[in-house]
């Protein structure tokens, strides 16, 4: 007896899908690759100290406005300088290290992967959300997606967008994708029943239920979903070196290829450095919102 060949249909179907979207891959990458290149070339223009004080005055109003809306006391009110000056050490001690150029680079991947991630993944949690059919559909999609190898993701990507950067951003939004939805899903579920009840109640309709009561108090789980996305998206992106994109990523990889223990352990901390950077700050904003709420 034969053993049942899947991976056979599943590459005729992938071929098929490259031939027929051929035009539409061909806009996609375009698409990402202005957003990118332009991204790229404008943080690049500005000098890094000035970019370096914009961070750190980023973090600083976030943070200083989390704690504003947790009442924070004078005695830990040196919460609020924490992020920034961590921004801005850990910012110095890459470009020292000369690693600036490509932890922008990095960064502007995993912005314009995060873009695109919320730009599908919150409308979707949304529907799934509302409708019970659609979400018994994308559940078990998004099962596989979560569950399915990091690298799989690369091998259609080179197929249907080449090398460069835009199969690493196309294969990190699929492997980034299924915490914005269950996140989005899952807060606007837990709104309560009685408050939906209510703004029906008072006449409003189901789209004014639905982003003046329903999304905001489901906004905290919606960024705790936002970090989730973030950071699996910047491990992906390192990941995605393999494929040609540039960053970090690809200096990992070198350092891999040529055992170089010194390039490849500091590029793993800039790494470090700046999933830190990224994780407190959107943790910052998510604090805000569920006390605001």
């Amino acid at each position: 007896m034969e053993n049942l060949n899947i991976g056979k249909y599943v590459e005729h179907f992938v071929d098929w899908l490259s031939d027929a979207g051929e035009p539409v891959f061909r806009q996609i990458t375009i698409i990402i690759e202005n957003c990118v290149d332009v991204m790229q070339g404008a943080l690049l223009s500005i000098p890094f100290y000035i970019l370096i004080a914009l961070f750190a005055l980023l973090t600083f109003f976030i943070k200083n406005k989390s704690c504003r809306r947790s009442n924070v006391t004078k005695a830990n009110a040196k919460d609020i300088f924490d992020l920034p000056i961590f921004c801005i050490l850990g910012f110095l001690l890459i470009y020292w290290m000369g690693f600036w150029e490509e932890t922008i680079n990095t960064l502007v991947l995993v912005i314009v992967a995060t873009f695109i991630i919320l730009l599908i993944g919150i409308p979707l949690g949304i529907w799934c959300a509302r409708n019970k059919k659609v979400n018994a559909i994308v559940r078990p999609l998004l099962d596989l997606m979560q569950t399915m190898p990091a690298f799989v993701y690369l091998i259609p990507a080179i197929l249907f967008f080449s090398v460069g950067n835009v199969p690493g951003v196309v294969a990190t939004v699929i492997f980034s994708l299924p915490p914005a939805v269950r996140m989005t899903a899952l807060g606007i579920r837990d709104v309560p029943k009685e408050i939906v009840e209510a703004s029906v109640a008072f006449g409003c309709t189901g789209r004014q239920t639905l982003f003046k009561v329903q999304i905001p108090l489901a906004m905290a789980t919606i960024l705790a979903g936002v970090n989730q996305v973030i950071m699996l998206a910047l491990s992906m992106v390192v990941i995605s070196s393999m494929v040609g994109a540039g960053g970090l990523g690809e200096s990992v990889y070198a350092g891999i290829q040529q055992a170089d223990v010194a390039l490849g352990f500091e590029a793993g901390l800039c790494i470090v450095i700046l999933a830190i950077i990224l994780d407190r700050t959107t943790q910052s904003i998510g604090q805000k919102k569920e006390v605001a709420k």
